[in-house]
Formats: C-alpha cells, sequence, structure tokens
C-alpha cells in the first residue's frame, strides 16, 4: 500500500520533536564550533612552525565535524578521522556526501579503529577534543595513547588537546543551554552525574529538551577520568613530548568568556574553565 503525504503529516502530528530528533546533529549544534577549532589550529600552528598546516588527523572523531571543517576550507588540506563507532561513522560518512564538495570527500578519510593501535600517514596535526581521551581512565593507557600520537606526528607536528576544570568540575550538577535551531529551538542540558574523588571517575550524560514538552534522556553519556593539567602535561613529557603549551580562555567586558585562547604560564581559580593544550613532537 503506497503511503500518501496525508500519511506522512499524520506521523508527524503523532510524533514528538524527540522521537523525530537526530542525536549527532544535535550534538554538532550544541558542542562543537568546527569553523572556531580549525581557525586555532591554523593560527596556532602558523605562529610556532611558519607555515599553514596541511595534513589532519582527528581522533575520537565521532560525526568528524572537524575534518569536514578543515578539507573544506583549503584544497591542500587532507583529514583523517579515528573512532571506534561504527554507527558514528555511518552518520558521518553521510553528513561528508551531504555538506562537502566530491573533491573535498576524496580528501578525507574515515576509519573505524582504536585510536591507541592505529597507524596512519604522519600527519601536521593530531587533535583529540571534547575530552574525548578521557575515556581512558589508567594512566598506563594515557600514556600509550600519547606515545601513539606521537608516532603519528610528522617531525615538527603538534598535538592538539582540550581540557576543563575548577571547583565545579568536582560536583554533582547540572547546565541547561538554549540552542537556536532553523528546524526548532531546543535546550541543551549537561549532567555530571557523579564524581568520586578518590579516582576522579565521572559518569556524566548529554540530554535534550524541546518545546513540545518531549526529551531525549541520556542522548550521550560517557564514563570517564577527570585528568587535571599536571596529570596531562606529566604524561606528554613521558610519552616523548618535547613542550607542551596551556591556552587559555580570556574575559569580554560582561565578565563571559570571549573564545579567545592564548597560551599562559599560569591560569585562575575559576569554577568552571576550559583551556586548550599544544604538545609539540
Amino acid at each position: 500500500m503506497q503511503q500518501t503525504a496525508a500519511d506522512c503529516q499524520d506521523v508527524t502530528r503523532t510524533t514528538t520533536l524527540a522521537q523525530r530528533a537526530d542525536r549527532h546533529r544535535l550534538y554538532e549544534l550544541s558542542v562543537q564550533c568546527p569553523e572556531a577549532e580549525a581557525d586555532f589550529l591554523d593560527q596556532c600552528y602558523l605562529g610556532l612552525r611558519g607555515r599553514m598546516p596541511a595534513r589532519l588527523r582527528e581522533d575520537f572523531c565521532g560525526t568528524a565535524a572537524l575534518c569536514r571543517e578543515w578539507v573544506g576550507r583549503r584544497e591542500t588540506n587532507q583529514a583523517v578521522g579515528v573512532d571506534l563507532d561504527p554507527e558514528v561513522l555511518r552518520w558521518a560518512r553521510r553528513a561528508n556526501r551531504e555538506g562537502l564538495e566530491p573533491s573535498a570527500v576524496a580528501r578525507l578519510e574515515l576509519v573505524e579503529g582504536d585510536v591507541t593501535r592505529t597507524d596512519s600517514e604522519p600527519a601536521d596535526i593530531v587533535v583529540a577534543m571534547n575530552f574525548s581521551y578521557w575515556l581512558l581512565c589508567e594512566r598506563a593507557a594515557l600514556r600509550r595513547y600519547f606515545e601513539q600520537v606521537r608516532r603519528s606526528l610528522k617531525d615538527d607536528g603538534i598535538f592538539f588537546l582540550d581540557a576543563y576544570g575548577g571547583y565545579d568540575s568536582y560536583r554533582v550538577t547540572a547546565e541547561e543551554r538554549e540552542i537556536p535551531d532553523e528546524a526548532t529551538s531546543f535546550t541543551y542540558v549537561w549532567e555530571q552525574a557523579s564524581f568520586d574523588p578518590i579516582t576522579s571517575g565521572m559518569l556524566c550524560h548529554i540530554h535534550f529538551r524541546f518545546p513540545d514538552g518531549s526529551r531525549l534522556e541520556r542522548a550521550f553519556s560517557y564514563q570517564w577520568r577527570l585528568w587535571t593539567l599536571p596529570e596531562i602535561r606529566e604524561l606528554l613529557q613521558e610519552a616523548g613530548f618535547r613542550r607542551t603549551r596551556v591556552y587559555w580562555q580570556g574575559w569580554d567586558a560582561n565578565g563571559e568568556p570571549d573564545g579567545v585562547f592564548k597560551p599562559v604560564e599560569s591560569g585562575e581559580p575559576d569554577a568552571g574553565w576550559i583551556c586548550y593544550l599544544g604538545a609539540e613532537r
């Protein structure tokens, strides 16, 4: 029996926004800003190496949003994204076909694999963003990953990763943020559901709430370790990186984060902060 346009409209009316939502698209809208990240990588690499980077590897790539942005901004750019999850990689491949020119798609490779074991052509830049490497909760495991990253870089390559902290990061708490969208605005909820001060183990969830009252609970969940900056920098040094810089976010005139990250030697004891690290091979 053929489905009519009226049938499709009835389905739309009887399903909720949460049921029709694409959780990966919502994640990109809520959590990621690949344009700003690519700008940051370009500026830092150019400032340190005197040339623009070309080859990027995105570990724990998920939807590979940064890879898409990277190959889309210059014809000389290449990217490889690595992730263990076949479902999100299928989503990423579809997004690549829909959002990129064929020539850009040809310069983007997605690999289903373990980032601690996957070899690839040496890159100018390797990134691990959105605190993804915190899934490696044991010191030995994180060091092995950093050693693998170092092997994946060119001689003058740089590894960029992010971190967050502050006294709110140790709390059981939740924060909400309204996200504008062309289709329908929604609410992004970040929940720190538990924290163990003995192991620094955390359980975190992302939820989405919609104007019709429907909710997408635990769209994403993370069991990870809250790594501190001294621990991360020490492990990078043990893995062979010769220097690590910390890039701290500034503040605007209204006391809000300004999105500008600059190298610093000391930070401020804020309730919540986010920074980047750049480790030179």
